[in-house]
């Protein structure tokens, strides 16, 4: 799709986009140089480009609103967002305490066989980071890295890369990890879809991504490794076993495509010419009016329950039924939520960014600035969401910048195309990893690499995972756009 070329000319569009680049200025100025929290930095932002702009626009919220402003801004954002992030945090925590991770990553070890444990560290990154946060994840699987490398005289990188890429991957394009659900929600395209098309284009972009590649770019690259300790049998017959792993990652994706595939069923019967509010009305007064068993599927499927739902069936089945005491499961839930919560504020500073953008009129002058430039919708979501990870380094607030940059150029468009939106955000997020990126110290660090080798390995393939999912993004475009 591009951009239409029938719109009346909107506000003034040179001044809101100066400001907008003042703003985004700001922001990294903040973050970079003041090294103030993204949480702060992109309220302050907000503040400050919400006060100034009835100075270029007359039009744009009162400075006696802007405060509401903020404080609605904030509201309609957490409501979704904080709920998926903070249960989906306690699934992962009881997941990785039950040694689930490391029950995933042995069996499929086992499977490949030591000429293959390649790519099956990559199936393990890609499933286990859709519900383990991607930092935890490695600090749980580095032991066996180093267990394979010592095993098979294979180099470290050869098992770390693909590990890592997979990983990342499944973080930025498969909910319910925090950057895709917040952009889904900023956006307003239905989480089955998301998922979909985050498999969809995650895999073969991960595929192409993983081994062969890795194998490449790690020769000549020469690190030291730790000693590592010899694994205990006794505690690896005590994981919880593989298939019911793969059980409870799966439930909540399986419940929630379910509902996806429902409410697509049920939309399709629905008037055409109405507007997204009244689609949504229309589509939730059929529902209600649905079968019994069409009407448990919706609920049981909505994301909020699906995860909650398998959340307790994981805190049942991997803590109370393997003996662990009920302070210890909340002692696990409680500790789950701290980095949830810093994320959370995160997430809910970029709505405000995005109400912000929106009040002032900027998303409107920058629809009448890009209306007659003939790029795709799809390629100016990548762009955006890349200048903004290459300049800040933070891939959560590329990606919540870039949705708020998105507001107007999606309107009317449908749930595939607003899915394939978010993957190409969430693409341009994950890409061109360098030095002012926390995980490009986190992997230099774990993996024992100086900062060049880490750009020579890391930096390359996460540019690389960036182009070939917009890429593969792209020819999907060419069937639902």
């Amino acid at each position: 799709m591009v951009l239409g070329q029938t719109e009346p000319a909107g506000p003034p569009a040179g001044p809101l986009i100066a400001l907008l680049v003042f703003g985004i200025a700001l922001l990294l100025v903040l973050i970079l140089k003041l090294k103030l929290s993204a949480f702060l930095a992109l309220l302050l932002v907000s503040v400050v480009v919400a006060a100034s702009s009835r100075t270029v626009n007359p039009d744009a919220v009162p400075l006696t609103q802007v405060a509401d402003t903020i404080v609605k801004s904030m509201g309609s954002a957490l409501g979704f967002i904080a709920t998926i992030i903070g249960i989906g945090a306690v699934f992962g925590a009881v997941l990785e305490h039950s040694g689930g991770t490391q029950s995933l990553a042995n069996h499929l070890v086992r499977v490949f066989g030591p000429k293959r444990a390649s790519w099956a560290m990559l199936l393990t990154g890609f499933i286990i980071s859709i519900p383990v946060f991607l930092d935890v994840a490695l600090v749980i699987l580095a032991p066996l890295l180093y267990a394979l490398a010592r095993d098979t005289k294979r180099p470290f990188l050869h098992f770390g890369l693909p590990l890592v890429a997979g990983m990342a991957v499944t973080h930025a394009f498969v909910p319910p990890t925090p950057g895709p659900v917040a952009v889904a929600y900023l956006l307003g395209v239905n989480l089955g879809w998301v998922i979909l098309f985050g498999v969809l284009v995650g895999l073969p972009t991960a595929i192409l991504c993983g081994p062969c590649l890795c194998v490449k770019l790690s020769k000549g690259v020469e690190i030291v490794l730790p000693e590592s300790p010899e694994i205990d049998e006794s505690e690896q017959a005590a994981l919880p076993p593989f298939g019911f792993i793969v059980f409870l990652i799966g439930l909540p994706i399986g419940l929630i495509l379910a509902n996806t595939v429902i409410e697509q069923w049920y939309a399709a019967g629905l008037a055409e010419g109405l507007t997204r509010d009244q689609r949504g009305a229309e589509l939730a007064a059929s529902l209600a009016s649905a079968s019994p068993v069409v009407q448990f599927v919706t609920f049981i499927g909505h994301p909020v329950i699906a995860l909650l739902f398998s959340t307790l069936t994981a805190l049942y089945f991997l803590g109370t039924r393997r003996g662990v005491d009920r302070e210890t499961l909340l002692e696990i839930s409680t500790k789950a939520l701290g980095p949830a919560g810093i994320i959370i504020l995160i997430t809910g500073a970029g709505g405000v960014f995005k109400g912000v953008l929106a009040a002032t009129g900027i998303t409107d002058a920058m629809e009448v600035i890009f209306r007659d430039s003939g790029i795709s919708v799809l390629l100016l979501a990548w762009v955006f969401a890349t200048l903004i990870r290459i300049a800040q380094g933070s891939a959560t607030v590329a990606m919540l910048t870039a949705a708020g940059l998105m507001g107007n150029f999606v309107d009317g468009m449908s749930q595939p195309q607003l899915a394939l939106i978010t993957v190409a955000i969430a693409a341009g997020a994950t890409g061109f990893s360098h030095v002012n990126d926390s995980g490009f110290w986190m992997i230099s660090r774990y993996f024992q690499m100086s900062e060049a080798q880490t750009l020579r390995t890391w930096g390359v393939i996460s540019t690389l995972i960036s182009i070939i999912g917009f890429g593969i993004a792209m020819v999907f475009w060419q069937f639902v756009g």
